[in-house]
C-alpha cells in the first residue's frame, strides 16, 4: 500500500489512537455539517469540536502531532520542538 492512506496508517498504529480516529472523523466532517445543514448550530459547532477533540486525544496516545499542526507549523515554516 504507498501513498497517502500508508502515511495516515503508519501514523495512527495504536488500536485505541485508531479507533479514536474511525470515531472522531465521522464525527467532525459528517455529523457535524448535517447537523448545520438542519439548522442545528450548536450541535453542530459542538460535534465538530467534539470529533475533532477525540481526535487529538488520539494523537496523545499515539505519541505524534496531528497532521493540522504538521501542515501549519510547515506554513509558519516552524521547526518541531527538540523532544
Amino acid at each position: 500500500m504507498a501513498g497517502p492512506l500508508a502515511k495516515w496508517l503508519s501514523r495512527h498504529q495504536d488500536p485505541t489512537s485508531f479507533w479514536l480516529h474511525m470515531i472522531g472523523i465521522p464525527t467532525s466532517f459528517v455529523a457535524a455539517p448535517v447537523m448545520l445543514v438542519r439548522g442545528h448550530w450548536l450541535m453542530g459547532v459542538a460535534l465538530f469540536i467534539g470529533g475533532y477533540a477525540i481526535q487529538f486525544i488520539g494523537h496523545l496516545i499515539e505519541g505524534n502531532r496531528s497532521g493540522e499542526e504538521e501542515l501549519l507549523r510547515k506554513i509558519l515554516k516552524r521547526p518541531p520542538p527538540a523532544e
